[in-house]
């Protein structure tokens, strides 16, 4: 089985600010280049992400420039825009869309949210397309709550959503607190903003109990408004003890009415730093990589027919990506 697939979310731009980083090192990261091909990906979303730190802005713009050098090399990527809609399923090479992970990637707590707005300038200069902004990460930032905050939006936070009206960037649920999931909804809906929303890597709460999982009541609320949601292959969100919960994620979320929501967004990452050791291994060995989607595919088809398994591999993704662009 070896369907293209368009995944919504992976690390590699913050991995290759690394000393010795290589796009190509299968040793590192899941997402490396060798994986994306054996894997038939034919896009990959690159987070631009920043931790809530001092000058964390600067960190999201060397991802920027990373991207944008990575265009112009003589390599396997490319920068995915409008008129590659037209030639995707042909297209031998992969194509790279970035993202924002965290507003701390572009703003910082101690500069002016002017100063703010204007690397987020920047970063689209560099990259051309921003698919989805996520406002936080896992602690809380001036735009609102992470996951494990119970703080909700902000004044910068909404000032972030004004900005964010009619420019065809969506808006991403995936790190954010359930508060700030609720004001965010309530805030696009009250001022009538128009602005797509995804979780672009979660899971379903129900399924696995994890603050990174979603609530059904969002879940419901991103598929009513045509969104996404892209399946998060890391164990601790999938279910730490069950491979096989990644399918019955997907079951979920086609129960919820999600059949032309749900996507990938595997959040392959590097992993060799981080602090938790009891996260060891990080992935199942049957999602371990971006080269498993073959066989996960495979086994989508098998357990929920060709159709459903082509919609998650890569149609539902490039159909709302295909619309917010051409709306």
């Amino acid at each position: 089985m070896n369907q293209p697939v368009i995944d919504l979310h992976c690390d590699l731009l913050s991995y290759l600010t690394r000393p010795e980083s290589s796009i190509y090192n299968t040793e590192d990261v899941g997402c490396a280049v060798p994986y994306l091909t054996k894997g038939n990906v034919k896009l990959q979303i690159m987070a631009i992400f920043a931790p809530v730190e001092y000058n964390s802005h600067e960190f999201g713009l060397k991802q920027s420039e990373i991207f944008k050098n990575l265009n112009k090399e003589e390599n396997e990527l490319y920068r995915f825009e409008k008129h590659h809609l037209a030639n995707f399923h042909t297209n031998e090479n992969i194509g790279m869309l970035a993202s924002v992970e965290s507003g701390s990637a572009f703003c910082d707590e101690n500069i002016s949210l002017k100063e703010g707005f204007q690397n987020l300038e920047k970063i689209i200069e560099n990259v051309g397309s921003i698919l989805y902004i996520g406002f936080t990460h896992h602690a809380e930032n001036r735009f609102g709550g992470g996951n494990y905050s119970t703080a909700g939006l902000k004044n910068d936070g909404k000032a972030l959503i004004d900005y964010m009206h009619n420019r065809k960037i969506a808006i991403d649920f995936s790190h954010t607190s359930d508060a700030l999931a609720y004001d965010i909804l309530n805030y696009i809906s009250k001022q009538n903003i128009n602005v797509p929303i995804i979780a672009s890597h979660s899971n379903y709460r129900p399924v696995f109990d994890h603050k990174r999982n979603l609530p059904d009541d969002v879940a419901k609320e991103i598929i009513h408004q045509k969104g996404l949601i892209g399946l998060n292959f890391v164990r601790a969100f999938v279910n730490p003890e069950n491979a096989n919960a990644l399918e019955e994620h997907v079951a979920h979320g086609i129960s919820l009415g999600g059949k032309n929501a749900i996507c990938y967004g595997a959040d392959y990452f590097y992993t060799k730093d981080h602090p938790d050791k009891s996260r060891i291994p990080f992935y199942f060995a049957a999602h371990e990589n971006a080269g498993c989607y073959p066989e996960i595919n495979t086994e989508l088809e098998n357990q929920f027919g060709a159709e459903k398994m082509n919609k998650i591999s890569s149609q539902n993704a490039l159909d709302f990506i295909a619309r917010i662009w051409k709306a």
